[in-house]
């Protein structure tokens, strides 16, 4: 393969969420979010795993800090925690506050710009038990707890991101009930959907009211949905469904001011429309400055029924379907190579979908702010990790931003998921996605192989002929 080199200016960063690495979750006044009550109902999550200690980064900011420096990273996208800055969507917690803001100083002695993400699914408790993402309210509380963080790292944080994948926090949570907290709701699921949005838009109102010159966005995630036979109607209507609501129902609000007629259609019977009211979707579709893209496989989809349930819920508790109104939709196998989420591994998919972008909604600038995969790490006996189907899932992503660069999308910026092995969600600790290692009984963390290749990457701005570290 070809030596290739990004534009100047490319942002190379890596990410992580606050749930899945601080730990310390009653630490200095931090109340329950819904992961943590998620987290005790049997079965949830693989192995019984809570997120205490994940990765112990709230006892650990400095070390982690001088790691990402020893790579070389440019950026750190990371996510404040709800429960932390403002315990049980209370009064502000100075204590929240201040472990963010040190964790932003270290960041930016070590020249790493802080990109910060408000929304990382960790929900106070307190507000799931009063109707969660389904009860409008939760959206105007959002905006104060943005308004508390703005106040206290705006004159440091010019990188602002509302939400990440609310797909997750709307059909994968109160619908399926793979993900905190649980429910198959889906009346309660697709309010959830214009809530979050409208939440944003509040929030992202917020931010500029105090950071005019912030620049602010959200994070999808997106994928291309791909017909099993594109001769046949069903199939393409299958694709036509689940592209609105995997995409569409998020984008075409944000972007066009207006929900997808076909998709509101589909949702009649769960009551959508009811929650929408005057000048809800002028919120939402307040112009951002760049859109945050999180990639990691195509869906594959044939309207034929099998036994198999969609590969994201991966067969966990429970086993309620995502797609409200599309449940009969099923994910044939292509016979490609797969993670160990059993996701397909196909790059093709991520020029493909910041290509959709950059043709439907264009003007944008984009950054993949996650991509990356877990694969079963081996520590060979000198304690180094040769994750070589890893750091190949990179290059080869790497290689399709690329593309899409040349073929003319303006993508800024790339962050690999994750800067470190965490809790994986309803997977617990049973699945690494860390270019770092972390040893979760002594929280030693080690560069794999991975790590060590992606800094030569930073530090150049540019993909080698080859792959090797």
């Amino acid at each position: 393969m070809e030596s290739i080199s990004f534009p100047e200016g490319f942002v190379w960063g890596a990410a992580t969420a606050a749930f899945q690495i601080e730990g310390a979750t009653t630490a200095d006044g931090r109340t329950a979010s819904i992961w943590d009550t998620f987290c005790q109902i049997p079965g949830a999550v693989v192995g019984g795993d809570t997120g205490d200690p994940a990765a112990d980064h709230y006892y650990r900011v400095d070390e982690d800090v001088q790691l990402m420096s020893d790579l070389g990273l440019h950026a750190y996208r990371f996510s404040t925690a709800w429960p932390r800055v403002r315990p049980d969507a209370g009064p502000v917690n100075q204590a929240g506050l201040d472990f963010y803001s040190r964790l932003v100083d270290a960041l930016l002695e070590k020249n790493i710009t802080p990109w910060l993400t408000l929304y990382h699914w960790d929900l106070p408790q307190t507000l799931e038990d009063e109707g969660g993402w389904a009860n409008r309210d939760t959206a105007y509380r959002f905006a104060e707890y943005a308004e508390a963080v703005v106040g206290a790292l705006g004159d440091r944080v010019t990188n602002w991101t509302t939400l990440n994948e609310p797909w997750c926090s709307s059909l994968l949570s109160y619908a399926a009930g793979v993900h905190a907290p649980g429910r198959q709701e889906p009346e309660a699921a697709v309010a959830a959907v214009h809530h979050l949005l409208l939440a944003h838009g509040l929030a992202t109102a917020a931010i500029r009211s105090q950071l005019p010159e912030a620049k602010v966005g959200i994070t999808l995630n997106m994928y291309p949905i791909i017909p099993a036979d594109p001769e046949d109607p069903a199939d393409l209507d299958a694709v036509r469904r689940l592209d609105g609501l995997q995409n569409r129902i998020f984008l075409d609000p944000l972007f066009k001011g207006e929900y997808p007629a076909d998709i509101v259609e589909d949702l009649e019977p769960y009551g959508f429309s009811k929650h929408i009211r005057e000048n809800d979707l002028e919120i939402i579709s307040t112009p951002l400055d760049q859109l945050g893209v999180n990639y990691y496989a195509e869906h594959f989809v044939s309207s034929t029924p099998e036994a198999e349930a969609p590969v994201q819920t991966n067969g966990r508790r429970p086993t309620g379907s995502p797609w409200v109104g599309a449940e009969h939709v099923s994910f044939p196998s292509r016979g490609l190579p797969r993670t160990d989420m059993d996701w397909e591994v196909q790059p093709d998919g991520l020029f493909k979908v910041l290509m959709r972008v950059h043709q439907d909604y264009p003007g944008i600038p984009l950054f993949v702010t996650e991509n990356g995969a877990a694969y079963q790490d081996s520590v060979n006996e000198d304690g180094s990790i040769d994750d070589t189907e890893r750091l190949g899932y990179i290059e080869s992503h790497l290689r399709a931003c690329h593309a899409a660069i040349e073929a003319g999308v303006d993508l800024r910026g790339y962050f690999a998921w994750s800067l470190m092995d965490n809790f994986e969600w309803a997977e617990g600790y049973a699945k690494r996605f860390g270019i770092v290692h972390v040893d979760y009984e002594t929280q030693v963390r080690t560069p794999k192989m991975s790590a060590m290749w992606y800094s030569k990457v930073a530090r150049g701005n540019a993909l080698a002929a080859t792959v090797a570290p």
